[in-house]
């Protein structure tokens, strides 16, 4: 692309600064506090579309939080990328963890990032990587060089499962017809190994409460007589692993998709070092299912992880309690042909199932989504990898992610278009987790890159 990179040379501090203004807003949709902010984040996002080009945006308004759209259309007889995003972040908690405050970005040096890495939530997951496409619109509006017509719908429910996505895109199917969808909410092996993924898992969240007394008991008095929600708790989470570590849920290896031995020697193409892996997450031993690899164990196989667990007296002191509840949140990452649903109803029957009479059992499902493969003999792969040779100089690796996003399976059932998934995030960049980063070097370098899509997309099309 003609002056693409002086371009970005010359409106790098500009970049930086109007990331580092929505990264300060708070834009938490899971805590009812932050509504305020998610609203803001959601204006924020309006301006920047119609300062990079757009000829129409819109809010439109849900049930929940609001669904930014955007477009540029230049001849509707050209391909239409629709662009996919979101603006709501994790929340930052446990806030004492963060080095620096979460919503005040600020760029550090890493070992990973040399250059500098932005610092706060949603710097990578997902406020800088969308933040790229909006760049690269701009760049190619500004030096007339769109080649095909761009739509966006950036959302703000992503990190509590877009429960109100399907409904929009199911009323609005015209309005979002498209060629293809392009979304950067994934990663890359590293900065020098680009990578397009290419497979996502899917999702089964949901939260358990089991109940024995009716009320806080006297440990002293009752210990040992009545049923104690949290030792019973911890003994039926324990035994969903078996002593291979497989899940032991009936039925909830039925659909598995198993990979042939071809496909996975490609997989371990991919560089990979099991001591930096290690080194990286001071542990001393690696930990998973019995017979793949870490790589196929966050991958290609279905896992089952409880997210928090609490119960009883946890402050200062001693108080000894029995306490009347215990809960847990838990979550099941699901591979392709699982279906969320039927999982969901397999662990709410087992784990019923499993709990002793002496207490009661509640499963409440909370959100989940399909898992997904994308070809890569597709034109949409064609132009990524041409892409990232055009800006990386080497070809990128195909690899499937162990990350879920629900909603690209729901985009190719309702509108019939595939997704091209170009992240530029590393595994390293903590998403989720305290200090949360996004290099310098990979935010600028996806500016760079995107605008390269749309001319090879747009040339393959013909």
């Amino acid at each position: 692309m003609k002056d693409i990179k002086s371009y970005i040379s010359d409106n790098k501090d500009r970049f930086l600064s109007e990331l580092f203004d929505l990264l300060k807003i708070p834009s938490v949709s899971a805590d009812p506090a932050f509504s305020k902010d998610v609203i803001k984040a959601a204006q924020k996002i309006k301006e920047s579309l119609l300062h990079a080009g757009c000829n129409l945006v819109e809010i439109c308004e849900t049930k929940g939080f609001p669904i930014v759209y955007g477009e540029k259309i230049i001849d509707k007889n050209l391909p239409t990328v629709l662009v996919y995003g979101h603006y709501d972040v994790q929340p930052a908690d446990p806030i004492e963890l963060w080095d620096s405050p979460p919503y005040e970005p600020i760029i550090k040096k890493t070992d990973k990032h040399p250059d500098g890495a932005i610092f706060a939530r949603g710097a990578c997951d997902d406020k800088g990587q969308m933040y790229m496409h909006v760049k690269a619109l701009e760049f190619m509006v500004k030096t007339n060089q769109l080649p095909c017509n761009v739509k966006f719908m950036i959302e703000g429910e992503e990190e509590v499962g877009s429960n109100n996505l399907g409904i929009f895109v199911a009323e609005n199917k015209e309005k979002l017809k498209n060629d293809i969808i392009l979304i950067s909410d994934t990663g890359m092996i590293a900065n020098d190994i680009p990578s397009i993924t290419t497979g996502l898992r899917g999702l089964s969240y949901l939260e358990v409460e089991v109940t024995g007394p009716n009320r806080d008991l006297h440990s002293g008095l009752y210990g040992g007589a009545v049923a104690n929600p949290i030792n019973i708790l911890t003994k039926m989470i324990a035994s969903l692993h078996d002593e291979n570590n497989h899940v032991t849920i009936a039925g909830f290896y039925d659909k598995v998709e198993e990979l042939s031995r071809e496909e996975r020697a490609q997989m371990a193409k991919a560089p990979f070092s099991l001591e930096n892996y290690k080194k990286t997450l001071n542990i001393n031993a690696i930990y998973g299912e019995e017979g793949y690899t870490t790589n196929e164990r966050n991958s290609i196989r279905p896992t089952l992880d409880v997210n928090g667990i609490w119960g009883g007296y946890i402050g200062e002191g001693a108080k000894t309690v029995i306490a009347s509840k215990a809960y847990a949140k838990i979550s099941m990452r699901l591979v392709p042909n699982q279906d969320w649903e039927e999982i969901t109803q397999l662990f709410k029957t087992h784990f019923e199932k499993i709990a002793p009479k002496a207490v009661n059992v509640k499963v409440t499902p909370h959100h989940g989504g399909q898992g997904y493969v994308t070809p890569i003999n597709t034109i949409g792969y064609s132009a990524a990898s041409k892409a990232y040779e055009a800006t990386f100089g080497k070809k990128p690796i195909p690899q499937r992610s162990g990350g879920s996003i629900p909603i690209v399976a729901l985009f190719e059932k309702e509108l019939n278009s595939k997704t091209i998934l170009m992240g530029f995030g590393l595994n390293s960049d903590a998403i989720h987790s305290p200090n949360e980063h996004f290099g310098v070097w990979n935010y600028l370098k996806g500016i760079e890159t995107i605008p390269y899509f749309y001319k090879y997309f747009t040339e393959l099309s013909k």
